[in-house]
C-alpha cells in the first residue's frame, strides 16, 4: 500500500502511544459488556484496544482511504462505517446498538462542539470520553467564576458531569498539532433537570449572546421582549450570564416559561 498522506481538511492527527491508548480505554471505563461508538477511527490505533475490551465497537471514519487499514484489523466485534457521523441522523447511528452505549473519540478540533452537542442529547448514551484541544476541555469543565465558563460549560453541565481525565502534549500526535490536548469524560445523567430542553437552550444561548452585556439586555434582545417584561425576577438580571450556574439557568427558564416569554 502507498504511504498514507495526512489530510488537513479532516484535521488528522493520529496517536500511536500504546500506553496512552490503553489509558483512554481505562478513562472511558470500557468493560466486556459495553457497546462503544468510536468517532474518528483514523488508522485504528484506538479501535483495536477498544475491540479487545468491549462487547461491540461501532466505528465511524470519514476518510475512505483508510478503509484498507481498518479492515485489516480483523476484529469480529467491529462494525465500520465510512461516512460523516456529524451529518448522519442520530437515530440511524443508534440502530447499531441494542441499548446504552459509550462514546469514545479522538476528535478533529473543528467538530468538537457540534459533535458533543449532537450526542449529549441522546437518550441511549451513558458517557462521552473525548480527546479535545486543551482549551476546549477547560471550557467544557469550567465552573461559575472561571474565566473559561460559558455556553459550552453550561450545556455540558445540563446533561451530566464533566471532568478532565488527563492532559496530552502535542508531541504524542503525528503529525504534531500546534496545541496541546486533553481527555475529557462526561458522565451523562439522564433527566438531571425537570425543565424543557428546548426552552433551556433558547434561554442560555440568548443569555450568552454578548458576554459584555447584562442578562437583562441579552434576554430582552434574544427573546424579543421588552425589558419591563422581566420585572420582579428572582435572579439579579443586572448580572452577566457567566455568573449563573446551570441550576440558576433552570430556575430562570421556568420563570420565563411561566410568563410566556419562552
Amino acid at each position: 500500500m502507498k504511504e498514507f498522506v495526512f489530510k488537513k481538511k479532516y484535521g488528522q492527527n493520529f496517536l500511536t502511544d500504546k500506553n496512552l491508548l490503553a489509558s483512554i480505554c481505562s478513562d472511558a471505563g470500557i468493560e466486556s459488556s459495553d457497546e462503544v461508538l468510536e468517532i474518528g477511527a483514523g488508522m485504528g490505533a484506538l479501535t483495536k484496544p477498544l475491540c479487545e475490551r468491549a462487547k461491540k465497537v461501532v466505528s465511524y471514519e470519514i476518510d475512505t482511504e483508510l478503509e484498507q487499514y481498518l479492515q485489516s484489523l480483523n476484529c469480529d466485534n467491529l462494525i465500520l462505517h465510512f461516512e460523516d457521523a456529524l451529518k448522519k441522523d442520530l437515530a440511524e447511528i443508534e440502530k447499531d446498538f441494542s441499548g446504552e452505549y459509550k462514546l469514545v473519540a479522538n476528535l478533529p478540533y473543528y467538530i468538537t462542539s457540534p459533535l458533543i452537542f449532537k450526542f449529549l442529547s441522546s437518550k441511549k448514551i451513558s458517557s462521552l470520553t473525548v480527546m479535545v484541544q486543551k482549551e476546549v476541555g477547560e471550557r467544557i469543565t469550567a465552573k461559575v467564576g472561571d474565566k473559561e465558563y460559558g455556553l459550552l460549560s453550561v450545556s455540558c453541565a445540563f446533561f451530566g458531569a464533566a471532568k478532565i481525565m488527563r492532559k496530552v502534549p502535542r508531541s504524542m500526535f503525528k503529525p504534531q498539532p500546534e496545541v496541546d490536548s486533553c481527555i475529557v469524560k462526561i458522565e451523562v445523567e439522564k433527566n438531571k433537570f425537570s425543565v424543557s430542553e428546548e426552552a433551556f437552550f433558547k434561554v442560555v444561548k440568548a443569555a450568552f449572546k454578548s458576554r459584555r452585556k447584562t442578562l437583562l439586555n441579552n434576554l430582552s434582545e434574544g427573546l424579543n421582549a421588552s425589558k419591563s417584561a422581566f420585572d420582579g425576577f428572582i435572579q439579579d438580571l443586572s448580572k452577566r450570564a457567566e455568573m449563573l450556574s446551570v441550576q440558576d439557568f433552570v430556575s430562570l427558564t421556568k420563570q420565563l416559561q411561566e410568563r410566556g416569554l419562552v
